[in-house]
């Protein structure tokens, strides 16, 4: 019997396990999972159908903002700060002192986020096109940014002092946009697990990083009555191999010798998620994560899935317009939820709705990317976002916040030249639909393989005026260039006489923010003439009458 628990810890699939048999299964003693239609089963789970206005949305807007943001050293600085040699260590015990003495703990009262303003924010992201618009709750850093029950690391207690989440909810349905929550505070465990090291060199030599404090170490600090296990969940032994910086990675879906959270600590990140859920009613939360939290070795997840839905379906007389997003799910799970690639495409149309989550820098705030001229630009970010549209998919689009609530003068420039395009060509986007044939062009005619969540979109960035993409309403078919070519002519081999995306032989084409275009359709293309001067800054939109 403890040989086939083993086995289930480590194997990726185990959607058949029943709820008694699950290795680490959680409690249900503060937080009921409410019952209804649906059940913590895969199977179950499988009839849940994706929302019609989720399907027609194709954009969202992501506020990935949080405590790791204070430094302005980039995404995971919450862990690389302990990492001995890292840019973020050397950065870190230059301006704020060694791990040992000033943790990432120490940090979070310098989250105050003084200048932020939510009502201007959102609307500024409606402005662009947002149809959806996206909070995080938590991240691996494991403060919650809310009024949290079962976390005393959030933000009403230290930091901004505030309920963020309340305070983008309320900005969100002001600007009447569906709200969503991400949670990625489950991966605490492993992420933080570096904060038990010590230095290896240098004169602290075998000093223990304070990732192993304790409540009483608390006497006399600022954080007195605060148990840092709450904060970093390091009572427990390391993982196989731990001291290796990219361990973590291998051991992402809990296999390779990771050390498996605990009762507790499942149910922990279980209460704080039901929590959110039931005090925020958001129609989408995204998990950071394999599949669901703690999948497949505890129910965590299809029980805070199985919630949601449920939950949703109590609270708007029945009807079911939530949505529950994981990664590297199998073509089972996808039935059960919405895939979420990250950074990336599938080089194909899919039969479900997903979704891609990309960013303009890293993750959280990053001076570097700011200096250095380093943010995706408003012609790549539409790039992409065609390219997903055109294959049934959304982008969720993150625009890196400063810690104190504001986003740079860079990203503004490039958030406005967004909307300046949203503003004529959002039609061929928003309310689409996938053709039969997603696109055409060297990138669409190759293979583009993702690596483990995604991770692709660099070969879609470096499209050119030779990639087409289609998309289509009842009434119309749209053709996007994802650049402007410098003859001012697009050649279409899919739509030569007798294609098979139009029914009809082409009447007229109007190119979106112009007018009238001439072409000529033959049996080996459609070409158009543009005008000589591109009459916007990104990528030219034809429209064509069905």
């Amino acid at each position: 019997m403890k040989t086939k628990i083993l086995l289930a810890s480590l194997v990726l699939s185990i959607g058949t396990l029943s709820a008694q048999n699950y290795q680490v299964p959680v409690s249900e003693k503060n937080e009921p999972m409410m019952k209804g239609k649906f059940q913590p089963t895969w199977e179950s789970l499988g009839n849940y159908q994706v929302p019609e206005w989720f399907r027609n949305a194709k954009f969202g807007i992501w506020a990935h903002w949080g405590p790791q943001c204070v430094e302005g050293s980039g995404d995971w600085m919450a862990r690389s700060m302990y990492m001995e040699g890292s840019r973020e260590y050397k950065y870190h015990v230059e301006h704020y002192g060694h791990p040992s003495e000033v943790g990432f703990k120490d940090i979070l009262p310098l989250f105050k986020a003084e200048k932020w303003d939510p009502d201007k924010l959102v609307e500024l992201y409606k402005k662009i096109g947002a149809q959806y618009f996206f909070a995080m709750g938590n991240h691996h850093d494991n403060m919650d940014l809310w009024d949290s029950k079962y976390q005393p690391w959030n933000s009403m207690n230290m930091g901004p002092k505030r309920d963020v989440l309340a305070e983008w909810e309320k900005a969100a349905r002001k600007n009447g946009l569906p709200f969503g929550i991400s949670f990625h505070a489950d991966r605490a465990w492993q992420f933080y697990e570096v904060a038990q090291r010590y230095d290896r060199h240098g004169d602290k030599i075998g000093v223990p990083y304070d990732g192993t404090l304790t409540k009483a170490d608390g006497k006399g600090k600022w954080w007195e009555g605060y148990d840092p296990q709450d904060l970093y969940a390091q009572n427990h032994p390391m993982s196989y191999g731990s001291w290796s910086n990219d361990m973590l990675g291998r051991q992402w879906d809990w296999g390779n010798g990771a050390v498996l959270p605990t009762e507790d600590y499942c149910t922990n990140f279980y209460n704080r998620t039901m929590d959110a859920i039931n005090r925020y009613n958001p129609e989408l939360i995204y998990f950071d994560t394999t599949v669901l939290p703690f999948y497949p070795f505890s129910d965590t997840g299809l029980k805070l899935a199985a919630h949601f839905y449920n939950h949703y379906m109590a609270t708007h007389k029945g009807k079911l317009n939530a949505v529950v997003f994981g990664k590297k799910l199998d073509e089972a799970q996808r039935k059960s939820m919405v895939w979420d690639v990250e950074r990336g495409a599938p080089d194909k149309i899919l039969p479900h709705p997903w979704q891609c989550c990309s960013c303009i820098g890293n993750w959280h705030y990053n001076t570097s990317f700011y200096e250095q001229d380093r943010y995706k630009s408003a012609a790549t970010v539409i790039k992409l976002l065609v390219d997903i549209v055109s294959k049934n998919g959304n982008m969720l689009l993150s625009v890196p916040m400063r810690a104190d609530g504001t986003i740079d003068d860079k990203e503004e420039k490039i958030l406005n030249n967004l909307a300046e395009w949203m503003s004529v060509n959002k039609e061929g986007i928003i309310d689409t639909y996938p053709c039969n044939k997603f696109g055409e062009g060297p990138i669409a005619d190759s293979a583009i393989p993702m690596k483990d969540q995604g991770f692709n979109e660099s070969t879609y960035a470096q499209a050119t005026a030779e990639e087409k993409r289609f998309t289509q309403t009842d009434k119309y078919l749209y053709v996007t260039a994802l650049a402007w070519p410098d003859d001012a002519q697009i050649s279409i081999k899919s739509l030569s006489l007798n294609n098979d995306l139009l029914a009809n032989k082409v009447k007229t084409i109007e190119l979106l923010g112009y007018g009238k275009v001439s072409f000529s359709q033959t049996d080996k293309e459609l070409s158009v003439k543009l005008p000589e001067k591109p009459v916007n800054k990104i990528a030219p939109v034809l429209k064509i009458r069905k």
